[in-house]
């Protein structure tokens, strides 16, 4: 063979690489994937792939060519600069295997592929560090990936023993021909494509979903590329060239384009509940982790994982069609306390000192005592600066307040936070807002000993365990153990004076991608819209009557909500519409819930009985059918729909750009004066 020995090398070592990417990426649709793409539509899928790993390889190998052909670092001209190549490749395999590994926990994770929003985790290090230990068996883990470099590197020294022969050299010019053939074809592999511009990251996301995307995307690719997405700000003239709509949806009284006013003042009056003359209620909010609506036994779940809080929702208020904007436990606590979706592209909103400054409408309750109860700590994510910053008096329990022993990184057991906290309430002699948040229906879901009397552990088949939505027993159970807990502080608290005179709100911080199966349309699981669809309750058995409403609700919603029902007067500077108010006027029909995912770079809009999805870097916009409560129409829906919820989308998603530099507290702990 006339090449030279780097180029044969090179090219074999390529071959290698390849074989280890598509391996692994056959490994990724086994275990993720072949439910959602099945084996006839996933050819597309690998063969996108393919020209993703190419991108990679081809880079690489490149900087080999390039480097190996000069005489002082040619591979085969010495033992010490061998032993030196096969060092620095080992490197490169520790990064191929590292990047790996990382893809493979994260999409477990989060039901995506490695992007650059993980450096999110860098700063809360200790306890991202702690969760990891207790999830995954790391050691083993490190073992696994150490044998895994290892043996690339052991590849590399036997492939480049096996081309390092004597060899006569063919004439210059074919050794010119050859080299440029190399380069050529590297050049090719990276470009992707042909044509005018090279292959991009978004370019998974024209498949047909966004299992299909996922599947093909490679984790050096989706992680640089969303790296380097990572602009924050606003673009002034698109805020007012969405203001007039944005305004209308938010029922601002007397909009201004010029000062983009959204401000919304609520006089206030009677409250909606109890009897007249009493004093307004009580307060509990709870902000449940990864409390997923498919694996619920609301919509009906074979494995009935949740049937007292399905008996909660049989007595009071409930929303069954309530989504978060986005997935994440920080951006939930921030849209909730906010009201404004969390639309930073890298770090969390929470962690950006230029937006710690926000105003909420809990300070408007100003009869109220403060709460916040969070088994762990609340330097996670700078959620302290949040909630200590924001909420005026604010009493803050965390890890270090409460008596129960710390069981995880996260904190107490949920059972004892609910349990400690209504210690705390029962106390109170006056009005109280308090937001309990929970954690343990997260990695690594952790069950108290203590608790394996009163709480039963149930085992079942990895059939029907996979059909109910769920990965592991111990996700399942730990969803269990979540109902366990819900059970426990309301039988608690059902005892205490203050139960008959408190509302009691839960509201999921995130759901959970995955297979909703037969429970939703397809585009539940297509879409990932399982990754925000949370149930929202108002539990108040002695003040509200039943109702269980299917119009289209929003986190942003919750703080309006309770405070409509309480009647006081509030600024309103959120996304956020009062949902009962919403229903006397039109029956929801016109809510809208604006969800991110800034894993994909796209944003949607849930409204009526259709998903608008718009793909922000390749512009690609669909509509799907997403109303689980009725039969799909046999007509597609109306040519402009589609483009009225991508400008709704996009209006949601400017507006909440400027708004998150735009809703500054005001200064003086007083509701603000009220509208005309």
């Amino acid at each position: 063979m006339p090449a030279s020995r780097l180029l044969r090398w090179g090219f074999a070592l390529a071959g290698i690489w390849l074989s280890v990417m598509t391996a692994l990426r056959l490994a990724t649709y086994l275990v993720f994937n072949q439910e959602q793409v099945p084996w006839a539509q996933a050819w597309p899928a690998f063969w996108l792939g393919l020209r993703f790993d190419l991108r990679v390889t081809g880079s690489v190998l490149l900087g080999l060519l390039v480097l190996g052909s000069l005489p002082g670092l040619d591979p085969f001209r010495s033992t010490g600069r061998r032993r030196g190549w096969i060092g620095g490749l080992s490197v490169w395999h520790a990064a191929l295997v590292i990047f790996y590994v990382g893809d493979f926990l994260h999409y477990r994770y989060l039901n995506q592929r490695l992007n650059a929003s993980v450096l999110g985790f860098l700063a809360d290090a200790p306890i991202a560090a702690g969760m990891a230990w207790q999830t995954y068996p790391l050691v083993r883990i490190a073992l696994g990936m150490a044998v895994a470099v290892a043996g690339l590197g052991w590849l590399a020294a036997w492939l480049h023993r096996r081309v390092d022969a004597p060899l006569t050299l063919p004439g210059r010019a074919v050794r010119v021909a050859w080299a440029g053939a190399a380069v050529t074809a590297c050049t090719i592999g990276i470009f992707g494509r042909v044509g005018q511009y090279p292959l991009r990251w978004s370019d998974a996301f024209n498949l047909r979903n966004d299992a299909s995307a996922n599947l093909a995307l490679n984790p050096f690719q989706s992680f640089f590329s969303s790296l380097s997405f990572r602009a924050s700000g606003f673009e002034l003239e698109r805020v007012r060239e969405h203001y007039p709509r944005m305004a209308g949806y938010l029922g601002v009284k007397a909009p201004d384009a010029t000062r983009l006013t959204f401000a919304r003042h609520e006089r206030g009056g009677p409250p909606r509940v109890g009897p007249a003359g009493a004093p307004p209620p009580n307060i509990v909010l709870v902000i449940c982790e990864s409390f997923s609506a498919y694996k619920s036994s609301m919509w009906g779940n074979p494995l009935d994982t949740t049937p007292f809080f399905a008996e909660l929702t049989r007595k009071g208020v409930f929303f069954d069609n309530c989504f978060t904007p986005h997935i994440g436990t920080a951006r939930g606590v921030w849209a909730t306390i906010t009201g404004l979706p969390d639309v930073e592209p890298r770090e969390t909103a929470s962690r950006n000192p230029a937006l710690v400054d926000q105003h909420t409408i809990i300070n408007d309750f100003t009869a109220h005592e403060k709460f916040y109860f969070l088994g762990g700590s609340t330097s996670w994510a700078n959620i302290r600066g949040l909630l200590t910053n924001n909420i005026r008096d604010l009493r803050l329990y965390e890890e270090g307040s409460y008596d129960s022993p710390r069981i995880d990184v996260w904190g107490i057991s949920d059972k004892n936070l609910f349990l400690e906290a209504n210690d705390v309430l029962r106390a109170q002699t006056k009005p109280f807002f308090a937001v309990i948040q929970t954690a343990d229906n997260h990695r690594p879901y952790t069950i108290p000993k203590e608790d394996l009397g009163a709480f039963t552990k149930v085992s079942v088949p990895p059939a029907a365990l996979k059909a109910a939505g769920f990965e592991s027993l111990e996700e399942l159970n730990a969803f269990r153990y979540t109902d366990f807990a819900f059970r426990t502080f309301i039988e608690a608290a059902r005892k205490e004076k203050y139960f008959e005179r408190t509302l009691f709100v839960f509201i999921g911080d995130h759901g959970i991608g995955g297979n909703a199966g037969r429970m939703f349309p397809p585009a539940w699981t297509e879409q990932n819209l399982t990754c925000y669809h949370v149930p929202l309750l108002v539990y108040a058995p002695a003040l509200l009557a039943p109702r269980r409403i299917s119009a289209v609700a929003s986190m942003v919603d919750v703080l309006p909500t309770i405070a409509g029902l309480t009647g006081i007067a509030y600024r309103n500077n959120g996304f956020g519409r009062d949902l009962l108010r919403q229903q006397e006027i039109d029956g929801g029909r016109s809510n809208a819930a604006f969800v991110i995912d800034q894993g994909s770079r796209s944003i949607g809009v849930v409204r009526g009985s259709h998903f608008g999805q718009l793909h922000r870097e390749s512009g690609r916009a669909e509509l799907v059918w997403a109303d689980f409560t009725a039969a799909p129409p046999a007509a597609p829906p109306p040519a402009d729909a589609l483009a009225d919820y991508q400008a709704l989308a996009q209006g949601f998603y400017e507006t909440a750009r400027y708004l998150l530099r735009h809703n500054r507290k005001p200064p003086h702990p007083a509701a603000s004066e009220p509208s005309d």
